[in-house]
Protein backbone atom coordinates (compact mmCIF):
# COMPACT_ATOMS: atom_id res chain seq x y z
CA UNK A 1 0.00 0.00 0.00
CA UNK A 2 1.39 3.40 -1.02
CA UNK A 3 2.19 5.66 1.90
CA UNK A 4 0.70 9.11 2.40
CA UNK A 5 1.81 11.59 -0.28
CA UNK A 6 4.92 13.53 0.71
CA UNK A 7 3.34 16.96 0.36
CA UNK A 8 0.37 15.93 2.52
CA UNK A 9 2.66 14.57 5.21
CA UNK A 10 4.81 17.73 5.03
CA UNK A 11 1.70 19.87 5.52
CA UNK A 12 0.75 18.03 8.71
CA UNK A 13 4.32 17.83 9.97
CA UNK A 14 4.11 21.59 10.47
CA UNK A 15 2.26 20.59 13.62
CA UNK A 16 -0.69 22.94 13.36
CA UNK A 17 -3.52 20.43 13.32
CA UNK A 18 -4.28 20.49 17.10
CA UNK A 19 -4.49 24.30 17.05
CA UNK A 20 -6.60 24.41 13.88
CA UNK A 21 -9.73 23.34 15.75
CA UNK A 22 -9.27 25.92 18.50
CA UNK A 23 -9.73 29.15 16.51
CA UNK A 24 -13.33 30.34 15.92
CA UNK A 25 -13.69 28.60 12.54
CA UNK A 26 -12.15 25.40 13.86
CA UNK A 27 -14.31 25.55 16.97
CA UNK A 28 -17.40 25.82 14.79
CA UNK A 29 -16.31 22.77 12.80
CA UNK A 30 -15.47 20.81 15.94
CA UNK A 31 -18.62 21.60 17.91
CA UNK A 32 -20.91 21.00 14.96
CA UNK A 33 -19.17 17.69 14.19
CA UNK A 34 -19.44 16.63 17.82
CA UNK A 35 -23.14 17.51 17.83
CA UNK A 36 -23.72 15.36 14.75
CA UNK A 37 -21.74 12.48 16.27
CA UNK A 38 -23.80 12.72 19.47
CA UNK A 39 -26.99 12.25 17.44
CA UNK A 40 -25.79 9.36 15.30
CA UNK A 41 -23.29 7.25 17.24
CA UNK A 42 -24.52 4.30 19.29
CA UNK A 43 -24.40 4.70 23.05
CA UNK A 44 -21.14 4.01 24.90
CA UNK A 45 -19.32 1.72 25.51
CA UNK A 46 -19.53 1.10 21.76
CA UNK A 47 -16.34 0.49 19.76
CA UNK A 48 -15.42 3.53 17.62
CA UNK A 49 -12.58 3.40 15.10
CA UNK A 50 -11.34 6.91 14.29
CA UNK A 51 -9.49 6.54 10.99
CA UNK A 52 -7.35 9.52 10.08
CA UNK A 53 -8.15 10.96 13.50
CA UNK A 54 -4.92 13.00 13.71
CA UNK A 55 -4.00 13.86 17.32
CA UNK A 56 -7.37 12.78 18.67
CA UNK A 57 -9.54 15.92 18.56
CA UNK A 58 -12.61 13.69 18.43
CA UNK A 59 -11.16 10.47 19.81
CA UNK A 60 -10.40 11.78 23.30
CA UNK A 61 -13.77 13.46 23.93
CA UNK A 62 -15.47 10.23 22.85
CA UNK A 63 -13.23 8.21 25.18
CA UNK A 64 -14.21 10.56 28.03
CA UNK A 65 -17.84 9.67 27.30
CA UNK A 66 -17.07 5.98 27.75
CA UNK A 67 -16.50 4.81 24.18
CA UNK A 68 -13.78 2.31 23.33
CA UNK A 69 -11.86 4.39 20.79
CA UNK A 70 -9.22 3.13 18.38
CA UNK A 71 -7.23 5.96 16.76
CA UNK A 72 -5.49 5.24 13.46
CA UNK A 73 -3.53 7.85 11.48
CA UNK A 74 -0.76 7.81 8.85
CA UNK A 75 1.24 10.72 10.31
CA UNK A 76 3.64 9.76 13.09
CA UNK A 77 3.63 13.29 14.55
CA UNK A 78 -0.11 13.04 15.13
CA UNK A 79 0.34 9.73 16.93
CA UNK A 80 3.07 11.23 19.12
CA UNK A 81 0.77 14.14 19.96
CA UNK A 82 -2.04 11.72 20.82
CA UNK A 83 0.20 9.63 23.05
CA UNK A 84 1.44 12.77 24.77
CA UNK A 85 -2.09 13.97 25.44
CA UNK A 86 -3.13 10.56 26.72
CA UNK A 87 -0.22 10.55 29.14
CA UNK A 88 -0.80 14.10 30.36
CA UNK A 89 -4.59 13.88 30.66
CA UNK A 90 -5.01 10.32 31.84
CA UNK A 91 -7.61 9.75 29.11
CA UNK A 92 -6.74 6.43 27.52
CA UNK A 93 -7.59 5.20 24.06
CA UNK A 94 -7.88 1.51 23.25
CA UNK A 95 -5.39 1.95 20.40
CA UNK A 96 -3.13 4.63 18.96
CA UNK A 97 -1.56 3.20 15.82
CA UNK A 98 -0.18 4.09 12.42
CA UNK A 99 -2.27 2.94 9.52
CA UNK A 100 -3.75 3.56 6.09
CA UNK A 101 -7.50 3.98 5.56
CA UNK A 102 -7.30 1.71 2.52
CA UNK A 103 -5.87 -1.26 4.46
CA UNK A 104 -6.86 -1.32 8.10
CA UNK A 105 -5.34 -3.70 10.61
CA UNK A 106 -8.63 -4.25 12.39
CA UNK A 107 -10.88 -7.33 12.58
CA UNK A 108 -13.90 -7.71 10.34
CA UNK A 109 -17.20 -6.71 11.95
CA UNK A 110 -15.35 -5.43 15.01
CA UNK A 111 -16.55 -1.81 15.12
CA UNK A 112 -19.84 -0.24 16.14
CA UNK A 113 -18.93 3.00 14.35
CA UNK A 114 -16.18 4.29 12.08
CA UNK A 115 -15.15 7.90 11.63
CA UNK A 116 -13.49 8.95 8.37
CA UNK A 117 -13.10 12.64 9.12
CA UNK A 118 -10.02 13.18 6.96
CA UNK A 119 -9.07 10.30 4.67
CA UNK A 120 -11.63 10.82 1.90
CA UNK A 121 -10.40 14.29 0.98
CA UNK A 122 -6.75 13.26 0.96
CA UNK A 123 -7.38 10.29 -1.34
CA UNK A 124 -7.55 12.06 -4.67
CA UNK A 125 -8.40 8.97 -6.74
CA UNK A 126 -11.97 7.73 -6.60
CA UNK A 127 -10.75 4.13 -6.58
CA UNK A 128 -8.74 4.83 -3.42
CA UNK A 129 -11.72 6.47 -1.73
CA UNK A 130 -13.91 3.50 -2.58
CA UNK A 131 -11.22 1.18 -1.24
CA UNK A 132 -11.15 3.10 2.04
CA UNK A 133 -14.94 2.99 2.25
CA UNK A 134 -14.81 -0.73 1.52
CA UNK A 135 -12.39 -1.25 4.39
CA UNK A 136 -14.73 0.71 6.63
CA UNK A 137 -17.62 -1.51 5.61
CA UNK A 138 -15.49 -4.60 6.31
CA UNK A 139 -14.68 -3.63 9.89
CA UNK A 140 -18.16 -2.40 10.77
CA UNK A 141 -20.74 -4.65 12.34
CA UNK A 142 -24.00 -5.00 10.38
CA UNK A 143 -26.34 -2.04 10.95
CA UNK A 144 -23.46 0.03 12.34
CA UNK A 145 -22.70 3.62 11.39
CA UNK A 146 -20.14 5.41 9.24
CA UNK A 147 -19.50 9.15 9.55
CA UNK A 148 -17.31 10.43 6.70
CA UNK A 149 -16.18 13.98 5.97
CA UNK A 150 -15.45 15.81 2.76
CA UNK A 151 -14.37 19.33 1.89
CA UNK A 152 -16.75 21.23 -0.35
CA UNK A 153 -15.86 21.71 -4.00
CA UNK A 154 -16.39 25.45 -3.46
CA UNK A 155 -14.43 25.86 -0.21
CA UNK A 156 -11.29 27.45 -1.64
CA UNK A 157 -13.28 30.00 -3.64
CA UNK A 158 -15.29 31.00 -0.57
CA UNK A 159 -12.30 30.89 1.78
CA UNK A 160 -10.12 32.87 -0.61
CA UNK A 161 -12.67 35.63 -0.96
CA UNK A 162 -13.37 35.86 2.77
CA UNK A 163 -9.71 35.80 3.87
CA UNK A 164 -8.09 37.89 1.14
CA UNK A 165 -6.21 35.11 -0.66
CA UNK A 166 -8.17 35.78 -3.85
CA UNK A 167 -5.96 38.80 -4.64
CA UNK A 168 -3.11 36.33 -5.34
CA UNK A 169 -3.08 35.22 -8.98
CA UNK A 170 -1.53 31.88 -8.00
CA UNK A 171 -4.37 31.24 -5.58
CA UNK A 172 -6.89 32.02 -8.31
CA UNK A 173 -5.27 29.31 -10.44
CA UNK A 174 -5.78 26.86 -7.56
CA UNK A 175 -9.45 27.86 -7.32
CA UNK A 176 -9.90 27.42 -11.07
CA UNK A 177 -8.58 23.85 -10.87
CA UNK A 178 -10.75 23.09 -7.84
CA UNK A 179 -13.91 24.23 -9.57
CA UNK A 180 -13.07 22.40 -12.77
CA UNK A 181 -12.10 19.00 -11.40
CA UNK A 182 -12.23 18.96 -7.59
CA UNK A 183 -8.51 18.19 -7.50
CA UNK A 184 -6.82 20.67 -5.18
CA UNK A 185 -3.08 21.11 -5.45
CA UNK A 186 -0.92 23.81 -3.90
CA UNK A 187 2.27 24.47 -5.91
CA UNK A 188 3.14 27.45 -3.69
CA UNK A 189 4.75 27.42 -0.26
CA UNK A 190 1.78 29.19 1.33
CA UNK A 191 0.55 26.98 4.20
CA UNK A 192 -2.91 28.57 4.24
CA UNK A 193 -3.56 27.30 0.72
CA UNK A 194 -3.83 23.75 2.12
CA UNK A 195 -2.32 20.68 0.46
CA UNK A 196 -3.19 17.99 -2.06
CA UNK A 197 -6.82 17.00 -1.68
CA UNK A 198 -10.02 16.14 -3.47
CA UNK A 199 -12.98 18.47 -2.94
CA UNK A 200 -16.42 16.86 -3.32
CA UNK A 201 -19.75 18.17 -4.39
CA UNK A 202 -22.17 17.16 -1.60
CA UNK A 203 -24.18 14.84 -3.82
CA UNK A 204 -20.97 13.26 -5.10
CA UNK A 205 -19.95 12.31 -1.56
CA UNK A 206 -23.32 10.66 -1.03
CA UNK A 207 -23.01 8.75 -4.30
CA UNK A 208 -19.55 7.42 -3.42
CA UNK A 209 -20.70 6.22 -0.01
CA UNK A 210 -23.70 4.51 -1.60
CA UNK A 211 -21.52 2.96 -4.32
CA UNK A 212 -19.35 1.45 -1.56
CA UNK A 213 -22.37 -0.51 -0.34
CA UNK A 214 -23.73 1.69 2.44
CA UNK A 215 -27.39 2.41 2.96
CA UNK A 216 -29.49 5.16 4.54
CA UNK A 217 -26.98 7.78 3.37
CA UNK A 218 -27.59 11.26 4.77
CA UNK A 219 -25.59 14.35 3.77
CA UNK A 220 -25.16 17.03 6.43
CA UNK A 221 -23.53 20.46 6.17
CA UNK A 222 -21.19 21.11 9.09
CA UNK A 223 -20.58 24.88 9.11
CA UNK A 224 -23.24 25.83 6.58
CA UNK A 225 -22.60 29.31 5.14
CA UNK A 226 -21.77 30.80 8.56
CA UNK A 227 -18.00 30.28 8.44
CA UNK A 228 -17.43 32.72 5.57
CA UNK A 229 -19.54 35.64 6.74
CA UNK A 230 -17.99 38.99 7.62
CA UNK A 231 -19.30 39.16 11.19
CA UNK A 232 -18.97 35.48 12.06
CA UNK A 233 -16.35 36.07 14.77
CA UNK A 234 -18.48 38.76 16.41
CA UNK A 235 -21.39 36.34 16.62
CA UNK A 236 -19.21 33.44 17.72
CA UNK A 237 -17.67 35.39 20.59
CA UNK A 238 -21.10 36.24 22.00
CA UNK A 239 -22.49 33.31 24.01
CA UNK A 240 -26.14 33.94 23.11
CA UNK A 241 -25.47 34.35 19.40
CA UNK A 242 -23.17 31.32 19.37
CA UNK A 243 -25.83 29.06 20.86
CA UNK A 244 -28.49 30.25 18.45
CA UNK A 245 -26.12 29.86 15.51
CA UNK A 246 -25.42 26.23 16.45
CA UNK A 247 -29.17 25.61 16.73
CA UNK A 248 -29.89 27.20 13.36
CA UNK A 249 -27.10 25.29 11.61
CA UNK A 250 -28.62 22.04 12.88
CA UNK A 251 -31.95 23.08 11.39
CA UNK A 252 -30.49 23.70 7.93
CA UNK A 253 -27.82 20.97 7.80
CA UNK A 254 -29.84 18.84 5.37
CA UNK A 255 -30.88 21.70 3.08
CA UNK A 256 -29.44 20.74 -0.34
CA UNK A 257 -29.55 24.26 -1.74
CA UNK A 258 -26.82 25.52 0.63
CA UNK A 259 -24.80 22.41 1.50
CA UNK A 260 -22.08 23.32 -0.99
CA UNK A 261 -21.49 26.59 0.87
CA UNK A 262 -20.32 24.67 3.93
CA UNK A 263 -16.57 24.17 4.28
CA UNK A 264 -17.10 20.56 5.37
CA UNK A 265 -19.88 18.12 4.59
CA UNK A 266 -20.53 14.85 6.41
CA UNK A 267 -22.03 11.65 5.09
CA UNK A 268 -23.74 9.56 7.76
CA UNK A 269 -24.57 6.05 6.57
CA UNK A 270 -25.27 2.52 7.79
CA UNK A 271 -23.65 -0.76 6.83
CA UNK A 272 -26.49 -3.04 5.70
CA UNK A 273 -27.02 -6.51 7.18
Amino acid sequence: MERIAKEIEAHYLQGGEPERLSNPWGELERLRTQAILARHLPSPPAVVVDVGGAAGAYAFPLAKLGYEVHLIDPVELHLEQARSYAGASGVKLALIAKGDARQLDFPASGADAVLLLGPLYHLVERSDRLQALGETRRILKPRSVLVAASISRFASLIDGLSRGFFRDAEFRKIVEADLRSGLHRNPTDHPDYFTTAYFHRPEELGAEVADAGFGDVRILAVEGPAWSTALFCDAWNDAVQRQKLLEFLSLIEREPSIQGASAHVLAVAVRPD
